[in-house]
């Protein structure tokens, strides 16, 4: 599993924005959760981190690995 920070979702809308950025990176299997709340994403796969990060943040948010 790769656990980001995500800085910047507001609403929902966001949220589906962010989902749908990280399901379109290769080696990502499944965007597990990604939520509003804690301003975290949870994604299962072997995709690139930075990549993810990066896809994030054509988006319009802020993105950063997690532990």
């Amino acid at each position: 599993m790769i656990k980001l920070k995500v800085e910047g979702m507001t609403c929902n809308h966001c949220v589906m924005a962010v989902k749908k950025a990280l399901a379109k990176v290769g080696g990502v299997e499944e965007v597990v959760e990604v939520s509003l709340e804690r301003g975290e994403a949870l994604v299962r796969g072997q995709a690139d981190p930075a990549q993810l990060v990066a896809a994030i943040e054509e988006e319009g948010y802020r993105a950063q690995p997690l532990g």
